[in-house]
This record gives structure tokens, C-alpha cells and sequence, in this order.
């Protein structure tokens, strides 16, 4: 009789276990090193700043979500196919570096944080937005007292 299983999931930060985070940190200081040091011979690699923000495991440390963005966020696609062509190498060099007992597997991810963070401040800067948060009673004119 089969097992159900969960499919396997990144774990968020606020859900990783410090085994997790730990592993992540390490792999993304090592893929950052890699890139700063032109370790990856790779010609759209070599002619862009990557920034490595956040590498994501999941429980069973199989799969790294590496979480990618090239300085400006200018071709971000193009950075992903080469690194996902290097995926190899540098799953090899990711074992190298970190001692765990298998080398996991690894994927890159464009992330958009940054973008969603521009898209919050657009909206909080609408008109309708700075009306509403204006138009909010500030909770000391409530309680003159102090009590």
C-alpha cells in the first residue's frame, strides 16, 4: 500500500529548522565566493554582478533554491539559463566547499523580492493610500491621560 507523501517544499525562513538555515548559509557564502571570484568560466556569468540574497533547503537537505539577482536586475533570464548550464560544476564545487554527506541538488530562482518590495511602496505612495493613512486618529490623542 503506497504512502502518501508531501511533496517536497522549500521551507521559509520562518519555518526552517537551524539545520536548514545553516546549510543554506553555507551554500550561499560558497556560490558567492564562486561568483566574486569568476570561478565559472561562463561568458553571461562573468559580465554580470550576482547577488546570491537568500538560498532555501528543504528538510531533507536534497534541494538548495538558490536565490539569484544580477546587479540592476538586468537579464535575469539569460543569468538563470547560465547558471542552470553550470549547474553541474557547481553542484561539484558546492560539495567540494561544504562538508555534508551528499551534495544536493541544486536550483536557481530570479528573486523578487526586490520587485515586490517597489510595488508595496508604489501603492503606499498613492493618492488614496496617503488620504486613508492620513485621515487615521493617532492612538496618544486617544488616551490623553496616559492610562
Amino acid at each position: 500500500m503506497p504512502r502518501n507523501k508531501k511533496p517536497k517544499q522549500d521551507s521559509g525562513p520562518a519555518g526552517a529548522s537551524q539545520r536548514q538555515l545553516r546549510v543554506g548559509e553555507l551554500i550561499r557564502h560558497a556560490m558567492a565566493e564562486m561568483l566574486s571570484r569568476g570561478e565559472v568560466h561562463d561568458p553571461v556569468i562573468e559580465n554580470h554582478m550576482i547577488t546570491i540574497p537568500e538560498v532555501r533547503m528543504t528538510a531533507d537537505l536534497k534541494l538548495a533554491t538558490i536565490y539569484v539577482m544580477p546587479l540592476g536586475g538586468k537579464d535575469v533570464k539569460e543569468v538563470i539559463a547560465s547558471l542552470n548550464n553550470n549547474k553541474r560544476y557547481l553542484r561539484g564545487e558546492i560539495a567540494h566547499r561544504i562538508n555534508l554527506k551528499f551534495a544536493p541538488d541544486i536550483r536557481f530562482r530570479a528573486d523578487e523580492r526586490f520587485d515586490e518590495a517597489e510595488r508595496i511602496e508604489k501603492l503606499l505612495r498613492t493618492p488614496q493610500v496617503r488620504r486613508d493613512v492620513e485621515s487615521v486618529p493617532d492612538e496618544s490623542d486617544d488616551n490623553p491621560g496616559g492610562n
